[in-house]
């Protein structure tokens, strides 16, 4: 799966809008009936963005990271200020070439594929490597 850059978050470039959050949740199973009560309203930008300097956005293509809900044409919100871990979903540049990957640091470090139906990429000595950032959320759309 490769990124397609989108640019960084800043509140400057975000007007305040906040959408109403039902206090009810929502089972995925068999509907129960709405509640009328609403929560307080909520703004995805500070609820999805917790380190505005170090936040930017990536579109996501392909389809090797549908097991980790990444499907094509979804949103990276991606933070630089995260230490990848094992087992993060990274954002990498190998070679000079962006993708989106889960990150594999033992035995041997490796970006792993959440699709069977790619291999995963092991990082070899010599390789230009670098994780850009830690992806904390998508954003999917349904059509």
């Amino acid at each position: 799966m490769k990124v397609n850059y989108i640019g960084s978050v800043s509140a400057d470039h975000f007007t305040e809008s906040f959408l109403p959050l039902f206090e009810e949740s929502v089972p995925v199973g068999f509907p129960s009936p709405a509640n009328d009560y609403l929560e307080a309203p909520i703004d995805l930008n500070k609820y999805l963005i917790k380190n505005q300097v170090a936040t930017f956005l990536v579109r996501a293509v392909g389809d090797s990271m549908l097991g980790a809900n990444i499907g094509n044409n979804a949103i990276l919100i991606v933070d630089r200020s995260i230490k990848p871990s094992h087992g993060s979903i990274v954002i990498a540049s190998i070679d000079n070439e962006f993708i989106c990957k889960k990150l594999q640091l033992r035995p041997k470090i490796a970006l792993l594929p959440e699709n069977e139906k790619y291999d995963p990429i092991y990082i070899e000595q010599g390789q230009n490597f670098e994780v850009l950032g830690v992806v904390i959320a998508t954003i999917n759309q349904f059509k």
